[in-house]
């Protein structure tokens, strides 16, 4: 399993190479912005036709990581389906489809501002969770310490041998954790962009997605050859 490990709020995390966020004390497996039915919302809204294999491509990477971990717990950090629309139309089959790996798990649902409303999926949904030091949320707010979130779907660029590099990340200062985007068809903000900037201290870092992670002060301005 490619991850890269790090202490945040005094927790041992790692940060695997799919995007998701690995617990190993509290055996939790944390993900964000799925997004799942984004095929089904852009069709039904007249927009550029995708492939429809989103769904199936983005709940084997965690069905993939679910037993690559073991984990007994699994929080998605919300924004799991694209709208409200494409979560009636697509939740019987994603349920179909998670119906093994969520068995035997708790399972939670973070609301999100693409999905306010909890769905016919079985599972816990709420607002947020907390854990120990670590609260649970899908934007971030005003918590003092060990706020995990998503929503942004960050992602830095970086140059390196003249050749421009762009990948998801996750970005993680003393206070804040904030993951990429776990499903396949989503776009990100870059990590230099104002919102996020104003967000992150100023000893943030960022750890780009790859085979495996690797960590990067987070970036702040244009992108610089190391």
């Amino acid at each position: 399993m490619n991850e890269r490990p790090f202490t945040f709020c005094g927790e041992a995390l790692s940060a695997l190479t799919s995007g998701a966020l690995w617990w190993p004390n509290e055996s939790t497996l944390v993900v964000s912005d799925l997004h799942l039915g984004k095929a089904e919302r852009m069709a039904r809204r007249g927009g550029p036709m995708l492939p429809p294999y989103e769904i199936e491509e983005t709940l084997d990477r965690l069905i993939g990581d679910c037993d690559a971990t073991g984990a007994r717990r699994v929080i998605c950090l919300g924004d799991s389906f694209d709208d409200l629309g494409a979560a009636q139309a697509t939740a019987r089959a994603v349920s179909e489809r998670l119906a093994p790996a969520m068995a035997g798990r708790e399972w939670t649902w973070i609301e999100g501002n693409h999905d306010p409303g909890p769905v016919d999926i079985g599972g816990n949904h709420l607002a947020e969770l907390q854990i120990g030091p670590l609260t649970f949320r899908h934007i971030a707010g005003h918590a003092p310490m060990g706020e995990v979130s998503g929503h942004y779907h960050p992602k830095a660029r970086i140059v390196a041998r003249g050749r421009s590099i762009t990948r998801p990340c996750f970005l993680v200062d003393d206070a804040r954790l904030i993951l990429p985007a776990y499903g396949t068809y989503t776009g990100g903000l870059y990590c230099d962009h104002p919102d996020l900037a104003k967000l992150m201290s100023a000893q943030a870092i960022a750890i780009l997605l790859g085979n495996p992670p690797m960590h990067i002060p987070m970036p702040r301005g244009l992108p610089q050859d190391p």
